[in-house]
């Protein structure tokens, strides 16, 4: 089974207590991806752009990251994974700087950037089931569709690179676990 690079949307801080057990009981090597959530939020409340934007909220990625850290699960900021652990972006991205800075690249493609990059499948924990098309979730997406769970270029990029990946909830455990075990899950695929 290929390694997970596992992104954990910033809306779900408050569930990280339900969440992280699920895969600190799994067996599966996972690299997790904080998303920017409250700390990206004060990056805009504060109307900065361009690339201070960019490095900022990538900053606030990592304070997220250093909470999540706290629930037991190591950091690292190199791609190599002997075991699970909390991907602190900052130093990895400042080094190569492959992204566009802007507000339209997220956490989100940074998490697909990665999961290419270690040609490992992706999982985005969201609080909402995936994306969705007149009220009617998009099971299987293979071209670009217009939505706002995701940043602007997170579809595009996962489809260009053939990134194996599914959005899902993260408010329903349960849901993480059938993913972690290998069984099939509730949620928008795309690859």
């Amino acid at each position: 089974m290929r390694d997970l690079v596992l992104k954990i949307g910033g809306s779900l801080i408050h569930h990280l207590g339900e969440i992280l057990p699920v895969i600190l009981a799994s067996e599966r090597r996972i690299l997790i991806i904080p998303g920017g959530g409250i700390f990206a939020q004060t990056v805009r409340d504060c109307q900065v752009s361009g690339s201070y934007a960019h490095w900022m909220a990538i900053a606030g990625m990592e304070q997220y990251g250093w909470y999540i850290a706290s629930f037991g699960i190591p950091v690292t900021a190199v791609l190599d994974l002997p075991e699970t652990r909390v991907f602190l972006p900052y130093r990895f991205l400042q080094e190569i700087d492959p992204l566009p800075h802007s507000w339209e690249v997220t956490s989100d493609t940074i998490a697909a950037y990665v999961a290419d990059q270690k040609e490992a499948e992706l999982a985005v924990l969201k609080s909402v089931d995936g994306i969705t098309r007149e009220d009617r979730l998009i099971r299987q997406i293979t071209e670009q569709v217009k939505t706002d769970v995701v940043d602007p270029l997170f579809i595009p990029f996962v489809l260009s690179h053939h990134v194996p990946t599914i959005i899902m909830n993260g408010r329903k455990p349960d849901r993480l676990a059938d993913l972690l075990s290998g069984r099939e899950v509730y949620g928008t695929s795309l690859s």
